[in-house]
């Protein structure tokens, strides 16, 4: 294969050694296997602003701290200047947010750094060592559904209490490894406190997972932990540690039940749809 230039100049100044394969291309970067001395690692080179199509990029970069006032200002202006910081903040949002994770005791890769617009991490991998499936790629038992099930709602907590929400958690950006699921892909990473929409979004992501995992574990498509942990977070309650219950009594004179439970059909049907466009794009 033809070495990426943003690889080439990787190589060239010794970061890493080798492009082995590509791995995967989606809508906001192209991810290859890269070898650095005796470690593959994946590298993820992140698309120009004309190469993607994520659409709705206002709603999740409301609340997002910039680094400096000025580019703070530039990108209120929309100016060319603003425009090119706002790229430039948007390529380090996953970088920074790996980091901050990490550090919280979340299951995501391993960063090693983020070098002329192409950020090194972890490779994931599955007990052979090969490149680890995607949730919605493996077949569970009922078991083992509730399990990950736990595991995930746990790393939403986490985050939540680092005041992130991934902001686009589904079966398809969940990696199995040997000892579970790991959570990749934080672009599009939302503030909990400073986006009016974090509240469905965060509920959006619970929802996905439990239509997914649901489909081996119907009883868990009777749970409320989306709703649970946002009051708990509300409340100030909600800590790392905190041991949810499932179990939420919403205000019926505000809540709609039956357009929550259609929400977690829609999220079923949209990751189908989203998996469908991923095949169609790896197949051209």
């Amino acid at each position: 294969m033809k070495t990426p230039a943003s690889l080439q100049t990787l190589i060239e100044d010794g970061v890493i050694d080798e492009v082995l394969r590509p791995l995967k291309s989606g809508k906001e970067a192209a991810v290859y296997v890269v070898r650095a001395g005796d470690e593959v690692r994946c590298a993820k080179v992140y698309k120009d602003m004309a190469q993607r199509s994520f659409k709705q990029r206002v709603q999740y970069q409301e609340g997002r701290k910039v680094r400096g006032s000025r580019e703070a200002r530039a990108i209120g202006k929309a100016s060319k200047y603003g425009k090119k910081q706002q790229e430039t903040a948007w390529k380090n949002t996953e970088v920074d947010t790996l980091y901050q994770l990490r550090d919280a005791g979340v299951r995501v890769p391993a960063p090693y750094g983020y070098f002329h617009g192409v950020l090194v991490m972890e490779l994931v991998t599955d007990a052979e060592g090969y490149s680890a499936p995607r949730l919605g790629e493996v077949e569970l038992t009922a078991t083992r559904a509730r399990e990950f099930h736990a595991v995930l709602v746990q790393q939403v907590v986490r985050m939540l209490c680092c005041g992130l929400i991934h902001g686009d958690l589904s079966e398809y950006n969940v990696l199995v490894g040997p000892d579970g699921p790991v959570v990749i892909d934080f672009p599009q990473v939302v503030s909990a406190a400073g986006n009016n929409a974090a509240r469905t979004m965060l509920l959006r992501d619970v929802n996905n997972l439990t239509a997914s995992l649901g489909r081996w574990a119907p009883e868990l498509l009777d749970t409320w932990y989306g709703e649970e942990m946002w009051a708990l977070f509300e409340a100030g309650d909600l800590q790392p540690d905190t041991r949810l219950t499932g179990r939420f009594t919403p205000d019926l004179r505000s809540v709609d039940l039956d357009a929550v439970r259609e929400a977690i059909n829609d999220a079923r049907e949209l990751a189908l749809i989203r998996q469908q466009g991923r095949e169609a794009v790896d197949e051209d």
